[in-house]
């Protein structure tokens, strides 16, 4: 492995673990690398951030891309998507994309694109075949992801990890057709989720 995705790799780790203010020196460390290989590849903490938040989409867009071409039936596909997903950890983003992140990249556009796309093709294979309730949308599954995976960086908190996939399959049960209930509002978007907040 090249030492930019080793370095890669490892931030994404470690970012999931201990947020992404950990020292970069132990990101080198657990890389194999030294201080200044990781300085040659990205100058600064914001650099590295920006890669490893393009890495944890780019790998989720292909988890979605691999679970629609594994299952013959399009709900199974969404129900694949939705727990390799969750071992990719994709709520592990949201801390990093604070203020000082530059969320108009054109990088990242195009990984947004790529994985609502992705997602988009297995909801409305799902929701064409019967199998999905047709009320949620991409955001309403994003969102789910996110809030089950966020990490917990409070040690007095108990570990909810091994909870994700079991609570994960409760939400499932939740999207399959036929709805056993009428959800609130309307169905979520990932514009919506990108939209500024507003009183």
């Amino acid at each position: 492995m090249r030492n930019r995705e080793r370095i890669v790799t490892a931030a994404r780790e470690l970012f999931v673990v201990r947020g992404s203010s950990v020292p970069l020196d132990e990101v080198a460390r657990r890389a194999g690398v030294g201080n200044a290989t990781l300085y040659r590849h990205f100058p600064d903490r914001a650099a590295l951030i920006h890669q490893v938040v393009l890495s944890v989409m780019s790998r989720i867009t292909g988890r979605a891309e691999e679970a629609a071409a594994a299952e013959a039936d399009p709900f199974e596909a969404v129900r694949r998507f939705v727990h390799a997903a969750a071992d990719e950890r994709i709520g592990a983003l949201c801390p990093m994309l604070s203020d000082s992140f530059d969320h108009d990249h054109p990088e990242l556009h195009a990984g947004h694109h790529a994985l609502e796309r992705a997602v988009d093709g297995l909801i409305e294979r799902a929701q064409t075949a019967g199998r999905m309730r047709s009320d949620v949308a991409v955001g309403d599954v994003m969102v789910a992801l996110t809030q089950l995976t966020r990490p917990l960086h409070d040690h007095a908190c108990m570990d909810v990890d091994r909870f994700v996939h079991r609570h994960l399959q409760l939400f499932l049960d939740g999207l399959e057709a036929p709805a056993r209930s009428e959800l609130p509002g309307r169905a979520v978007t990932l514009e919506d989720l990108r939209a500024p907040m507003t009183d």
